[in-house]
């Protein structure tokens, strides 16, 4: 019988003990004397967020497949634990063995968020495993990182082993193939580390020395020895109808986040807004079979018990066969009493009549996210959607039933003036104005508007990469000027205004732009005490302010200034499909206030096609 790592007395003493004991349903129990690879499967958050993340689950199932590989996870411990397990000296363990993290062979890290970076170094440091790269030994797991974030892993760069860039389904099985036969013929961590450099999509950080202009640009960024990839090409599945995908996901014990069965409808967007990230990582947009997605909804909802399903996707409308799956869905979860939710759906006559059948209208809300108040700023970020097509949308809404509608935009964009920010309070209002031009009779009381703005970060690989962010102050001012003008229309009281946290944005846009020379000011904050960014009952602005003085780091470099055309950016050496030459125009494109047509419209030649798969060979056809 598996011993637990924590006693029953530590256990009743910490919040939500269920998160660290393991025995879920469809957890998966293997004897580590008869594999040869030990993975440690770690989300640096919480469990009930964690547990919610379906790479993970793909991945976990994936390597579970392998008779030779038993993976586990693990997660990052609640600030009460952690303190217990400091004071007591008990290493962070994986949950399905109880085994320590540091007794594995891999410690895979996904890092699907920049203010999870602290939270890294509390799973090494908890773990007993040293923070930097360079200062690990043979019996030190590898630390390899995934995910979104490792599109720009340069802040990450000596805390890392290895990255892996791209989707998981593809060279996880050469990385652990190359590894077992290093292993077996005994040879070094620094000779595995230079055969995995050479598997494509992997990048090791030791490998690779950057150099810098007297004005802190980057002069070069280079292989330190022969033989070594000078670009990382972005690994991509293309029939991802034919990919590892599980049957019996974990259950949890306690709720989490998104408690119920996710079915993954299709990868990437035709969409292409300039300001998205995934829009441009994820190209090209790539459908799973609708017979393959049937038949996963009834086994994954047999095998837990859920009673919710969940369509994934960037766009869930630009799925081309989701008539006939909702259809599907809604006869199946109707049998067994199960719930539809359908999130990314445009708001038309289509997705409103699905909504109505499988929600309580009263309960729920409807989402819009126009981004931006006026039509000229949706135009500059290619948001592809007009005033008509909203007002429209919500009119059917509200004549439908929906009182309730969420609102989400964001303030900073390139070129953003003071009327664009005014126009989120016209759009609302006149949203608000649709509601109450129906008869009184025919309404269900008042219609709730709840307005949200975040703050534009200009993410890596998006054309607004050379673009500059606003400052904090410059944040808060918009965000006043949009609330003023809220209050100022005549049906304020219908409309509610939520805004976003200025000073962990500007932190946000730090560590996603960064490169090397900001790690120093990660770590600092982390000894300071950092820990749970993103949770704003944990965030300290403070300590990171310190960290960035004491390591002598200007963060406007990294934020307010607007990137030269010609500029290296820390992550240039990735190679993700889409061109820096279609990412480059598309910037100037936004300058001219000029839209581009999504993908199924007309390709625009973004480097994507030369994957010759999904939306680009079918609209060739």
């Amino acid at each position: 019988m598996r011993k637990l790592a924590l006693s029953d007395e530590i256990l009743l003493s910490i919040e939500t003990p269920a998160r660290y004991t393991g025995g879920e349903v469809n957890s998966v129990m293997k004897d580590p004397g008869k594999v040869d690879i030990r993975f440690a499967m770690c989300f640096p958050d919480v469990y009930e967020i964690g547990m919610s993340h379906l790479g993970i689950q793909i991945l976990y199932d994936m390597f579970n497949r392998r008779e030779d590989t038993w993976c586990e996870r693990v997660y990052s411990p609640w600030p009460d634990l952690d303190q217990v397990m400091r004071r007591e000296r008990i290493p962070l363990f994986a949950l399905e063995s109880q085994d320590p993290v540091k007794s594995f062979d891999f410690l895979g890290i996904t890092i699907q968020y920049e203010m999870c970076y602290t939270n890294i170094l509390q799973i090494l440091d908890l773990s007993g495993i040293p923070l930097h790269a360079g200062c690990r030994g043979e019996e030190d797991p590898l630390v390899i990182g995934g995910g979104p974030c490792t599109y720009n892993p340069e802040p990450l760069a000596p805390f890392f082993d290895l990255f892996y860039i791209g989707e998981g389904e593809t060279v996880y099985g050469d990385l652990l193939d190359t590894y077992k036969a290093y292993k077996r013929e005994g040879k070094s961590r620094k000779e595995f580390l230079k055969a995995a450099a050479k598997i494509p999509g992997i990048y090791v950080p030791s490998l690779y020395e950057a150099s810098y202009h007297e004005d802190g640009t980057i002069a070069s960024f280079a292989p330190v020895e022969e033989g070594i990839p000078e670009k990382i090409q972005k690994q991509i599945v293309m029939e991802i109808t034919d990919t590892c995908y599980p049957k019996a996901p974990v259950v949890p014990f306690v709720k989490v986040t998104q408690d119920r069965v996710v079915l993954e409808i299709q990868r990437g967007c035709i969409r292409g807004c300039r300001f998205c990230q995934a829009g441009m990582l994820y190209r090209p947009t790539r459908e799973r079979e609708v017979d393959f997605l049937k038949e996963r909804a009834v086994e994954m909802l047999d095998s837990t018990g859920h009673e919710e399903i969940s369509l994934s996707s960037l766009s869930s409308s630009d799925y081309s066969q989701l008539p006939e799956l909702v259809s599907f869905l809604m006869e199946e979860c109707g049998k067994r009493g199960v719930n539809i939710s359908l999130p990314s759906l445009r708001i038309d006559a289509f997705s409103l009549d699905v909504m109505k059948k499988v929600q309580d209208i009263r309960k729920s809300s409807l989402t819009f996210a126009p981004e931006a108040g006026s039509q000229r700023l949706r135009d500059v970020i290619n948001k592809g959607l007009t005033e008509e097509v909203i007002l429209e949308g919500a009119g059917k809404a509200f004549e439908g039933g929906w009182t309730k509608v969420k609102l989400y935009f964001m303030l900073g964009l390139p070129t953003e003036t003071e009327e664009d920010m005014k126009e989120i309070a016209h759009l609302a209002e006149k949203i608000a104005k649709r509601y109450y031009e129906i008869p009184k009779e025919q309404r269900h009381g008042k219609c709730q508007i709840t307005v949200s703005t975040s703050f534009f970060v200009p993410k890596p690989f998006t054309p607004f990469q050379w673009a500059p962010m606003c400052r904090e102050t410059e944040f808060l001012d918009r965000a006043k000027v949009v609330r003023e003008e809220i209050h100022a229309q005549l049906n304020q009281k219908s409309i509610k205004y939520n805004w976003h946290e200025a000073d962990v944005t500007v932190l946000e846009g730090i560590l996603a732009r960064g490169d090397r020379r900001v790690a120093p000011a990660i770590e600092a904050a982390y000894q300071k005490g950092a820990l749970f960014d993103s949770w704003s009952e944990f965030f300290h602005p403070e300590y990171w302010r310190e960290a960035f003085d004491q390591c002598g780091i200007d963060t406007d470099f990294y934020t307010v200034r607007e990137r030269d055309e010609e500029e290296i950016f820390p992550w240039d050496f990735i190679d993700i499909g889409v061109t820096k030459e279609f990412l480059l125009r598309e910037w100037k494109n936004a300058a001219k206030e000029k839209v581009t047509p999504n993908c199924r419209m007309r390709c625009s030649g973004c480097g994507a096609a030369r994957f010759e798969g999904g939306v680009c060979v079918e609209s060739k056809g």
